[in-house]
């Protein structure tokens, strides 16, 4: 598994292996119901990888991000307290650099299915007004690995603005420290330049550079 600063080289490519369909279970609460949707999305694609290509696989995955993830409130938390400073465009700017670096992570990280399988738990907690919801991938190659969806209402549903490896590694927690350093010294645009940075790394097949 790669390391959770390269999860969009994440991460979010890494911290969600996904694989068979979750427990149609989980499908009775509405936050559970998204994750499984997801990982649904991404089974196909990972089964259908190698002869999409990455690009295909952007493709497919895209829509599938935009209705599980609350992008922006992720990216808002990723750049921390700068965020109130920057003008609405530089936000949305960051928070469209934001979701190509997390499609790109899933597209490069899930090229293809080798029999990983996921279940997502149908036991929804609540707290602060967010849920939290519990899955765990099994993997013939490998021990099983648990991930934790922090998850928000945004337009009338449930999307995920947290991603937790092991149920304690913040995934956003581990972005801002990664990034801390660019929104400091140039703000927006050069957190955007480095976020397009780690997605042409990812699209083109190469490591991605170190945040």
């Amino acid at each position: 598994m790669k390391s959770v600063s390269c999860l969009s080289a994440l991460a979010f490519g890494t911290l969600l292996v996904l694989g068979t369909a979750a427990r149609a279970d989980s499908a009775a609460d509405p936050a559970a119901q998204t994750v499984t949707q997801f990982y649904g999305t991404l089974e196909g694609v990972m089964k259908d990888g190698p002869a999409l290509g990455i690009g295909g696989r952007v493709d497919r995955l895209m829509p599938a991000v935009e209705r599980s993830f609350d992008l922006k409130t992720m990216a808002q938390f990723m750049v921390g307290p700068s965020w109130s400073a920057m003008p609405a465009a530089e936000q949305d700017a960051v928070a469209a650099a934001f979701e190509r670096m997390t499609v790109a992570s899933y597209a490069a990280n899930f090229a293809r299915y080798s029999g990983q399988s996921f279940s997502v738990d149908p036991q929804v907690a609540e707290r602060g007004g967010d849920k939290i919801v519990q899955s765990k991938m099994s993997d013939p190659a490998g021990d099983p690995v648990a991930f934790t969806y922090r998850m928000r209402q945004a337009g009338g549903t449930w999307k995920i603005v947290d991603v937790f490896l092991e149920g304690y590694i913040s995934e956003l927690a581990t972005r801002r420290s990664d990034f801390a350093a660019t929104v400091a010294s140039g703000g927006a645009p050069a957190l955007i330049k480095k976020l397009d940075g780690l997605t042409a790394a990812l699209m083109s097949g190469k490591k991605a550079p170190k945040s």
